[in-house]
């Protein structure tokens, strides 16, 4: 089969074998695949949790059909429509854990808007209402919104009953367009004049909570616009994995500081994850009532301009990969 490698010189697209699923695994026949920002760390060849380095096919978010499952696999079959998680998924058939398999919402949901959804809406649900505690008309904050995990964030916000939600973006062009997916206050987090602003909208307490991609420098800020005793959500470090860290701040304010990510999750981890967002979202899925917006839609042998597209950050919303096994 075709596939985007990581070699020794980068990306190429290289004949490598079929894949064959273990006894937890299905493999699946990939329509579309997109792209998250951490492939990058792949393309760079990097490791990202246990996967990376000469040699790994790229792609951590795809759809397609089911081909052929594993001897425990009882949840899925041959035929059946999935959006998956793993790695692998830049190539024309891909294997994943069943855990970190969901079914379509909707049979009639092309692929390629079915390949932007399972990151998103594991991540989102995760980092509000799971590990940020969300309870209904509290404010929200979401640094760095303009990527297609925070323009989920928006809407999942309000669809978990929060009050306010307050989403960011450096470039203007974007902030235009957050309030389509549900933020009522939209600010530029390069403004020096932002945190104020966050106070002006909450009644000079900050939100309750913020969920954060940004991170880095903007560390500080984020204490300083959430409320005595609120929650901050590191999910992303887009602007700088390390920082200088206000400890005195942070207990005063009585903020509690959580990490949130995926790679040192077990499958069964995964499988409770999986069915909380289905009970969550499937209703809202199906109703039409959340979305990400395509940017870009790519053929698989154009990989490496679509990740130079990620890279650049001059998209909004997701960027896709489509091909078509023979």
């Amino acid at each position: 089969m075709k596939a985007a490698v990581r070699t020794e010189k980068g990306i190429a697209i290289a004949e490598v074998p079929i894949p064959e699923p273990k006894p937890t695994e299905i493999l699946v026949r990939v329509r579309a695949s997109s792209l998250n920002r951490a492939d990058l760390s792949l393309v760079d060849g990097k490791a990202h949790g246990a996967h990376g380095g000469a040699g790994t096919v790229l792609g951590l978010e795809w759809s397609g059909d089911v081909v052929k499952v594993g001897a425990q696999v009882k949840a899925y079959q041959p035929g059946d429509k999935v959006m998956c998680s793993g790695i692998g998924g830049f190539a024309e058939y891909a294997v994943a854990d069943w855990r970190r398999v969901f079914p379509f919402p909707d049979p009639a949901m092309d692929y390629e808007t079915a390949a932007c959804l399972p990151v998103a809406l594991r991540t989102t649900h995760t980092s509000i209402a799971v590990t940020g505690q969300l309870q209904k008309g509290q404010s929200v904050m979401i640094l760095g919104a303009s990527s297609g995990v925070g323009l989920m964030s928006l809407q999942v916000a309000k669809l978990l009953g929060a009050g306010l939600v307050i989403g960011t973006s450096t470039k203007p062009d974007r902030r235009e367009r957050l309030k389509d997916f549900g933020a009522d206050v939209v600010l530029d987090s390069n403004d020096p004049d932002w945190v104020r602003q966050v106070l002006a909208h909450t009644g000079n307490a900050g939100v309750d909570l913020l969920i954060d991609f940004l991170a880095g420098p903007l560390i500080n800020d984020s204490m300083r616009a959430v409320a005595i005793g609120g929650r901050i959500v590191n999910v992303g470090r887009m602007a700088g994995e390390t920082g200088t860290f206000d400890f005195d701040l942070h207990s005063m304010r009585r903020i509690q500081y959580l990490g949130m990510t995926f790679r040192t999750r077990t499958p069964e981890d995964f499988g409770v994850i999986a069915q909380r967002v289905q009970e969550a979202f499937w209703p809202a899925l199906q109703a039409g009532g959340l979305r990400l917006p395509i940017d870009a839609r790519l053929p698989l042998d154009s990989v490496l301009e679509a990740t130079e597209l990620m890279r650049s950050n001059a998209h909004f919303g997701k960027i896709v990969l489509t091909q078509q096994a023979a």
